[in-house]
C-alpha cells in the first residue's frame, strides 16, 4: 500500500467520496453532515491523500490548515472493499507526519457517533486523540464528536 498527496481528479477518487458522502447522509441527522466533496476538497489550504494499492483505490484523507499551527483532518474514507487492511492507519500516518513537518502542533478533527463511527473512534483512539470542545464552526450535539491531538 502506498499513502501519496493528491488523487483528486482520478475517477476512482470521485466515485469513494460520493459514496462517502452518500452514506454520511443517509447516517447522520440533516445538518449535521460536514463531510467535503471534491470541489471543498480542492482548496489551496487543503492536502488531500489517497492510499493505492497497485492502480486500485483503497482510501483517502485530507489535511486542512486552520492557521496559528493547528490542522483539521477531514474526509477520512476507505473503501468498503479495502476495509480491515490498516488503510485509515496508514492515511493517518501520513497526515500527522506531514502536519509534523509542516510545522503544526495540533490536529483536530470533528466525528459523528453510532456504529458506523466505531471503527473511526477506535482509529483516532489510538492515534491519541482525545475529545475536546467543538472549534472553528462546529456546534456541538449528541451526534458529533470532537478529538484533538498535540503533535
Amino acid at each position: 500500500m502506498i499513502v501519496r498527496p493528491g488523487g483528486l481528479d482520478h475517477p476512482a477518487t470521485a466515485r469513494l467520496l460520493a459514496a462517502h458522502l452518500a452514506d454520511m447522509h443517509a447516517s447522520s441527522p440533516p445538518g449535521s453532515v460536514y463531510a467535503l466533496d471534491l470541489s471543498a476538497l480542492a482548496t489551496p489550504d487543503i492536502a488531500f491523500y489517497t492510499a493505492w494499492d497497485g492502480d486500485t483505490l483503497l482510501g483517502c484523507g485530507a489535511l486542512r490548515t486552520l492557521g496559528d499551527g493547528t490542522g483539521e483532518i477531514k474526509s477520512m474514507r476507505t473503501d468498503a472493499t479495502a476495509r480491515g487492511r490498516s488503510v485509515g492507519q496508514a492515511v493517518l500516518d501520513r497526515i500527522i507526519a506531514d502536519a509534523r513537518m509542516g510545522g503544526l502542533t495540533r490536529l483536530l478533527l470533528e466525528t459523528g457517533t453510532g456504529a458506523m463511527f466505531d471503527a473511526a473512534h477506535r482509529l483516532y483512539a489510538r492515534g491519541g486523540f482525545a475529545p475536546c470542545p467543538p472549534f472553528g464552526t462546529y456546534v456541538a450535539t449528541d451526534f458529533n464528536r470532537f478529538l484533538s491531538r498535540t503533535l
